[in-house]
Order: C-alpha cells, then sequence, then structure tokens
C-alpha cells in the first residue's frame, strides 16, 4: 500500500506479456513516472518512520508534507490516493489531466530541496548515528543467501537493481546511478534509501522532458474497452463493452512472470493460464517475505532497542507476509 501503483504496474506487465501485448509510449512513460513517484513515497515512509523508531519525530514531518503532495499528483491520475488501481491491461484508467507534468516538475523542484534539508538534518546527527552504524549488520553473502533484493541488498554491497540489470519500459535509455552501500548496517540501509530518492527525482525530470502527447490504450481488441461513444452509438461496441465487464477477457494458454524493481526490492508476478479470463494460478513474489526472515540473525546478540531500529531499516509490509 506504500507504493501501490508499482503493483499495479507490474500485474499488468505480467499479464500484457502472457498475451503479448505492447502498450503505447505515452503509457510507458506515464507508468514510469507512477512508479518513480510511488518509489520516493515509499522511501519517505521508511526513512521517516525509521527516525521515529529510534526518537527523531521532527524529520519525519519533513517528509510527511511532500509525500501527501505527491499522494495529491496520483489522485489527479485515477481519483484515489492510497490503495490505486489506475492501470488497465493494454492501457490506463485514463490520461494524465493537462498540465500535471507540470505539476509533477513543481514536486521535484520542491522534494528535492526537502531531501536535501532532512538529509543535513539527520544523517551525521551524532545520536542518529550511534542508533544506527554498526546495527543490524548483514553481509553481501548473507543477503545473498536470504534472497534479497531492492535497497536491503545494495546496503550490504550486492550490486543490482532490474531497472539497470534486467531493463524494461524505457529505463535503458534514464541516466541515473545505482546507490551502494559498504555495511550492510542500518545506516547504510537508511543512505541508499535516501540516494534512492535523489535518483527517482532525476529520472522523473528526464520522463518530464520526454514524455509525448499520444493514445495510452494498445489497439488490440482483446482488451481494449469501447470508448464510451461507440457504446452509445453502436451496438457491436455496447455488447463488447457489456461482455468485456461481466466475463472479462479470455488470455491465452500459457505462463509468464514478471519481476520489477519495486521500492523494497523484486516485486514479481507469476501467472499460469488455462484460457479464459481467470487465472489458473497466480503467486506474487514480494520483498517482505524473504527480508524479514534475516530479522532473527540481524538482531541477535544486540539490544532490544537495536532490533526496533533494524526491523524499521528493512521496511517490512505485513501484507506481504501473510501466505
Amino acid at each position: 500500500y506504500c507504493s501501490a501503483l508499482i503493483n499495479n504496474v507490474a500485474y499488468s506487465m505480467a499479464v500484457e506479456k502472457l498475451m503479448g501485448i505492447e502498450v503505447p509510449e505515452r503509457c510507458t512513460w506515464i507508468r514510469m513516472m507512477a512508479c518513480e513517484i510511488s518509489r520516493i513515497i515509499d522511501h519517505l515512509i521508511c526513512v521517516g518512520i525509521g527516525a521515529v523508531d529510534v526518537g527523531a519525530f521532527s524529520y519525519f514531518l519533513y517528509g510527511f508534507h511532500q509525500r501527501e503532495e505527491a499522494y495529491t499528483l496520483i489522485e489527479q491520475l485515477c481519483g484515489a490516493r492510497l490503495t490505486t488501481s489506475y492501470t488497465r491491461i493494454g492501457g490506463l484508467m485514463y490520461d494524465a489531466p493537462v498540465g500535471w507534468e507540470d505539476n509533477v516538475r513543481s514536486w521535484i523542484k520542491e522534494t528535492r530541496r526537502v531531501t536535501d534539508e532532512m538529509d543535513r538534518l539527520l544523517t551525521t546527527n551524532k545520536i542518529f548515528c550511534q542508533r544506527t552504524q554498526n546495527v543490524g549488520k548483514f553481509s553481501k553473502e548473507q543477503a545473498l543467501a536470504f534472497s534479497f533484493s531492492g535497497p536491503s541488498a545494495r546496503a550490504s554491497g550486492v550490486d543490482w537493481d532490474l531497472r539497470r540489470d534486467q531493463p524494461c519500459m524505457f529505463y535503458p535509455q534514464m541516466d541515473f546511478d545505482v546507490a551502494i552501500g559498504t555495511h550492510g548496517d542500518v545506516h547504510d540501509r537508511y543512505l541508499v534509501r535516501v540516494e534512492e530518492m535523489r535518483q527517482s527525482l532525476k529520472i522523473l525530470e528526464q520522463c518530464c522532458d520526454r514524455i509525448q502527447k499520444g493514445p495510452i490504450w494498445t489497439e488490440d481488441k482483446r482488451v481494449r474497452i469501447p470508448a464510451k461513444q461507440e457504446v452509445y452509438t453502436s451496438m457491436e461496441a455496447m455488447i463488447h463493452h457489456f461482455k468485456f465487464f461481466m466475463t472479462g477477457f479470455d488470455v491465452p494458454v500459457g505462463e509468464a512472470y514478471t519481476a520489477f524493481e519495486g521500492a523494497n526490492g523484486e516485486m514479481g508476478f507469476y501467472i499460469v493460464s488455462k484460457g479464459g479470463p481467470s487465472a489458473h494460478r497466480m503467486r506474487i513474489r514480494g520483498p517482505s517475505f524473504w527480508h524479514y526472515q534475516a530479522l532473527t540473525p540481524m538482531a541477535e546478540g544486540g539490544k532490544i532497542a537495536d532490533m526496533i531500529a533494524t526491523l524499521g531499516s528493512i521496511n517490512i509490509i505485513a501484507g506481504e507476509l501473510d501466505r
């Protein structure tokens, strides 16, 4: 729920892969922007609540405002803020409203300023450093053994980011750096997320420069929802619309797995189809399921207060643990 649009996009990409569907360029650019905004929201929550866990409450408030402004950008896309349903198989619910890219630019500028201020406020704070450095350490070898991914893996020195190493959409065209830590402790996991926010802002800026007007839906009639004007004036379009929403659309027999660089790590959707409108089997690879198992070796031998800081730094989302 902290980065719901990433889940939306990754699931849609899995079904589109299974059906062999390519979406238009504008749709791809908007999806990328939605994902990077969601990534920043997720990181703001992680570093903000992580700071609260060790007593730095005012730090959280700095990022809270920018997070709410980001939800306003998402609300402009689909009408929802927290739990969204924006992407569609083969397209998007709506096109971005006129001037949305300018709103994103303004948000980027202010969020960059706030991120720098948050960095100055906390990163070298003596108390924060004492509470986070050499706490909850996890080596590169341990991270690989526990199937870590995302910021927690990179903080331990694992140089792996799916946006760069298994790219999709237009990420190969983006100029951005992958933040890598060296100590694998709470402080490094914090530093990696702060830097990733800066890199996501950089990606967003490039998206704003390159996005062009155009269609947001594929022309594939298997998944294309008829326009309302057609539904009102054509019997065939009305029947198509009715069947689409009453029974869904048929997906060919096959299987597909799509992995995307979620805010906390690899977000994967594995779908098996036997034909028809419903998946025969679907499994979700949420990163928290793997990271949570490492809490015990991270916390052993430490203090209870250190375990609180460690848990906050791996940013567990409880819904991902339910199996």
